[in-house]
């Protein structure tokens, strides 16, 4: 007989381990067999009380030994009982404690391309909306440093249901079993209300894809964008640490001489020797590890757009795909068409190419990488290589011999659509082009881009502080908070602004945002980081020119600012007509 046993969640970190190792010993002792799933099992013990955080033991018999000290006094009775003790498992304790309490438990996380401003944004509207309603609330925020505010196995088995609010592709198998609901931080962000509302409503019962053969089930479909997000979510780490270190390479190299040699006496003779300090930090030493940073750019690129549409098995080809791109001079725009290509290809042959039942279990690991890579890195190759790589060879020759009008329209373009949605999809699209470019070494349009998105917290901040008595109490508070995101290059700090006034916030800060990015390609601006907004320039060489580039922040924030605090009606004004 097979045996399963398993913890519930209010036994405790030591309890419950201890009497689960006393059961295993007695059921060993027994001749039973101890399996590590509850698929495999013909009885399931469950030690303690409180819910199993294992969903598959749902619709199964389990026994139930509420009280630990049981197991200890006689294990191999326990286990013995099992058979004929056990009945089938329904998790009615925690929905039962909800209503009869009248508190909801909702559990959420948040994840944003860039993992910095949406995703924690997100997170703290859903938790207020919340505390609003008296429920419990816990919210798991997937950033760029990683998982924050970490779910637990028992929060999530005691959840009424779980929210994701993502616009990128993130692991929600430890979800599956529960009622989820799927949105994107946006919405979460704005319609928070709402969106908690239509969790409840609209949840269904997540079940993640075992194997590989079912890679996407049709009600789980991701967008074309959302794909590219997913892969510019994955690359932007690498792009800004190759960007500042390629500039502290540069900055070194403005100190070659003073770094390079020493001179000392050797046998009265004077020798030139390099210095320690060049040898460890140098500039050639700091440029190659940038250098190798950025190369690595495009492959992350091509490889998680691919893995967002197949998953595991576009990993691989999708990788390859990427640094082909790179060796044929493709760049970044064909990192993302071969991204796709790979991506949707390994998920026909996962899908669609017929095996035996005998070699099914070979597909994931062998079959489809093999024949997805093979068939990638000739496309790449003998395909889309060569005219893609005339192309972004075309358009690097462009930016970097634009000057005059075409400079400033191109800037006056990205700084404006920048401010468009203050991280939603437009803004995206200039900062994936603007990113994408540093990849080629053209640095102007990130300028552009990092400047204009920087107008729209400044330009509101400041109109709290110009017009302090036209805003309410709260709108004052988060005019500070707008400062300070916009100077680390934070969109998402307007959104307040934007939300609750949109035809007069939007197209200020759109104006503000073309005036700055159209002033900063006019001065030559160029910019070798992603990401950091003033913060960057602590490291020299990152900006150039600083004077005229931080001066075309400042001229579009300012007429931003002025316009949107002239011609805001008062909060007073502004209630009455909304009732």
């Amino acid at each position: 007989m097979n045996i399963y046993i398993v913890e519930g969640s209010n036994t405790g970190p030591v309890n419950g381990r201890l009497a689960k190792a006393e059961l295993i010993l007695a059921a060993n002792a027994l001749n039973l067999n101890v399996v590590e799933n509850a698929a495999n099992a013909d009885v399931i013990v469950a030690v303690g009380t409180g819910s199993i955080a294992d969903t598959s033991v749902m619709g199964k018999k389990v026994y139930v030994v509420e009280d630990i000290d049981d197991v200890f006094a006689n294990p191999k009775q326990i286990v013995n009982d099992a058979p004929n003790k056990a009945k089938v498992y329904e998790q009615t304790a925690i929905t039962a404690s909800a209503s009869a309490t009248g508190i909801k438990r909702i559990v959420a996380v948040t994840a944003c391309p860039t993992g910095v401003a949406h995703t924690f944004m997100a997170a703290e509207a859903i938790e207020e909306e919340a505390k609003k309603r008296g429920w419990w609330c816990k919210v798991e925020t997937r950033g760029s440093v990683g998982v924050g505010n970490e779910l637990t196995p028992e929060e999530v088995a005691s959840a009424d249901v779980v929210i994701a609010a993502c616009d990128i592709d993130v692991d929600l198998s430890k979800f599956a079993g529960k009622k989820l609901y799927r949105t994107k931080t946006g919405p979460a962000l704005k319609k928070t209300a709402q969106e908690l509302d239509k969790a409840f409503e609209e949840a269904t019962i997540y079940q993640p894809t075992t194997n590989t053969s079912s890679a996407k089930s049709s009600n789980e479909k991701k967008s074309v964008y959302k794909h590219l997000l997913t892969g510019v979510s994955y690359m932007l780490p690498m792009v800004v640490a190759g960007g500042l270190i390629i500039a502290l390479s540069f900055a070194f190299g403005q100190f070659q001489e003073v770094l390079k040699t020493v001179t000392v006496l050797e046998n009265g003779v004077e020798v030139v020797k390099q210095t320690l300090v060049n040898e460890l930090v140098g500039e050639p030493h700091l440029k190659q590890i940038g250098d190798l940073a950025f190369s690595l750019m495009v492959p992350l690129l091509a490889g998680y757009i691919a893995y967002s549409i197949a998953d595991r098995p576009g990993l691989a080809p999708g990788l390859v795909g990427g640094l082909l791109a790179v060796s044929t001079g493709a760049g970044f725009l064909g990192g993302i068409i071969i991204g796709y290509f790979a991506g949707y290809l390994a998920l026909l042959i996962t899908r669609y190419l017929p095996l035996p039942k005998t070699l099914e279990a070979l597909k994931p690991i062998l079959i489809v990488p093999l024949l997805a890579t093979l068939i990638t890195g000739l496309v790449m190759q003998f395909v889309v290589g060569t005219p893609i790589a005339w192309l972004m060879k075309t358009i690097t020759v462009w930016l970097n011999t634009m000057n005059g009008a075409n400079a400033i329209m191109l800037g006056a373009l990205l700084g404006g659509m920048m401010c468009t949605d203050m991280g939603g999809p437009i803004n995206k699209v200039a900062y994936a082009f603007g990113t994408g470019m540093i990849s080629s070494q053209v640095y102007a349009p990130m300028a552009a881009v990092m400047a204009g998105g920087m107008v729209p917290p400044l330009a509101m901040g400041l109109a709290t502080l110009i017009a302090r008595k036209k805003f309410a109490k709260a709108e004052q508070e988060s005019g500070k908070a707008s400062l300070v995101l916009g100077l680390c290059f934070i969109s998402e700090g307007a959104i307040p602004f934007a939300a609750r006034d949109p035809l007069r916030v939007i197209p200020c800060c759109i104006v503000g945002g073309a005036i700055t990015g159209g002033m900063a390609l006019a001065f030559g601006s160029t910019l070798m980081t992603p990401h950091g907004g003033l913060f960057a320039l602590a490291i020299p060489g990152v900006v150039k020119p600083v004077g005229g580039y931080l001066l075309s922040i400042l001229v579009g924030s300012v007429i931003a600012g002025v316009v949107y605090a002239v011609i805001k009606k008062p909060e007073v004004v502004a209630e009455e007509v909304t009732q």
